[in-house]
């Protein structure tokens, strides 16, 4: 009989202490390089924002350039930005660059003058005159591939703090927080608004209760619902709140006096908007600043997303909440609004639907005076509706109606001068 040799266990396998000390030490070593290089290529950049104006020498300004809300704006700055981020894309800074945004078209003579936030990711390590001057020459480069603007070379430009930028697009209206930081996300989610989200929006009270939402328009200066004040006519019985709580609010302020539209009928909800005076001037912050005027000539598109912001009741006939809530919704043809299945004929011009299909989200009891919203593709937000009427809430076929705040941007101009 064979007798073979015996064969050691532990010379064919691996003692299972030894493999899970070894797999354990690898992960740890793949972690540790993981966390490094997370380290290195998140949390070794800072961001460096930088501004800078330059002339436009063959543009002629106009009034329409003094507002953000003018598609004469809104077209020469997507013209100076996406010649910005050309440039960028084609050069070296590529992987820096994050953003350039147009603050504002102001006058020079018969020309224009814009002046530019522009943000950048470097590298903790570098220098910050080095990079500074490295976007300095880039920025002259662009001057020689300008296209059809004539541009003369900026002065300079000027490194500015994270609360300086947010100070600069405070002073501006419809900034969210991605636009006050020019971050890359612009998703709004959830139903909770959380601190800052909506800026411009108010709660009107009455004897210290949440009555109707507002959107604040100016320092002084607040849009809301006609219809508001039927039963409370008098500026004394009213005050304004500003933030997301109407328990803990930011701020409270006093109200100087109420303009409703002189054609204001309640039996048709025809002209149901006015205006509010503060008694004294808000300061901007970046939880409290004005949301956009769009031009009388705004188009509103069938299908296109809004939000309706407000305090009011979840289910219809419940008392009004304390934290502010918004929804997404649709625009809807006046057309398909009139419909005999939907409102049949009561939706008059001057007013615009907005809602789902499916109702379930819509405005209700308490958010009346409060904004439907839009943001525009630069990321500002334009208030394009007054929440003003509709059949109970979240009804199918029965959107909310709010007031068409173009139709009305001149009577706005002529009560309030914004």
């Amino acid at each position: 009989m064979y007798r073979p040799a015996r064969v050691s266990s532990s010379s064919r396998f691996l003692n299972p202490f030894v493999v899970a000390l070894v797999v354990i030490g690898g992960v740890a070593i793949l972690a540790m390089i993981a966390g490094l290089l997370i380290h290195f290529l998140a949390f070794d950049r800072k961001a460096c924002f930088y501004h800078s104006s330059f002339q436009i020498l063959n543009v002629q300004y106009s009034d329409e350039l003094s507002s953000p809300g003018s598609q004469a704006f809104r077209t020469l700055s997507e013209r100076i930005e996406s010649m910005i981020t050309n440039t960028f894309q084609d050069s070296n800074l590529k992987g820096q660059f994050i953003r350039a945004h147009v603050v504002k078209l102001r006058q020079d003579g018969s020309g224009v003058i814009a002046d530019i936030v522009m943000k950048f990711r470097f590298s903790r390590r570098n220098n910050g005159e080095s990079m500074k001057g490295r976007v300095q020459s880039i920025l002259q480069q662009m001057l020689n591939n300008s296209g059809n603007l004539e541009i003369s070379p900026p002065s300079g430009i000027t490194a500015i703090t994270d609360q300086d930028t947010e100070n600069i697009f405070t002073q501006e209206c419809g900034a969210r927080p991605d636009l006050l930081t020019l971050s890359e996300e612009r998703i709004v989610g959830g139903i909770l608004a959380e601190e800052g989200d909506w800026p411009w929006q108010v709660s009107l009270q009455v004897n210290n209760v949440h009555h109707c939402g507002g959107s604040l328009i100016s320092n002084t200066w607040i849009l809301t619902a006609a219809h508001c004040f039927r039963s409370y006519p008098n500026p004394q019985q009213w005050t304004a709140t500003f933030g997301i709580s109407t328990i803990f609010p930011r701020l409270r302020a006093r109200i100087r006096s109420i303009l409703v539209h002189n054609n204001y009928r309640p039996a048709t909800h025809e002209n149901d908007i006015a205006v509010v005076q503060l008694s004294t001037a808000v300061t901007f912050t970046k939880n409290i600043h004005r949301v956009c005027l769009p031009e009388a000539t705004q188009n509103i598109v069938p299908g296109s997303t809004a939000y309706v912001i407000g305090w009011g009741s979840l289910t219809y006939g419940s008392n009004t909440v304390s934290d502010l809530r918004q929804g997404q919704v649709q625009i809807i043809s006046n057309n398909v609004c009139n419909a005999s299945n939907s409102y049949n004929g009561a939706v008059l011009p001057g007013m615009l639907c907005a809602g789902l299909p499916t109702g379930e989200v819509d405005a209700c009891q308490g958010d009346s005076g409060g904004p439907l919203v839009q943001e525009d593709p630069r990321r500002l937000w334009f208030i394009l509706g007054i929440v003003s009427w509709g059949y109970q809430c979240g009804i199918p076929n029965r959107p909310g109606v709010y007031t068409q705040v173009p139709t009305y941007r001149d009577w706005i101009k002529q009560q309030t001068g914004v």
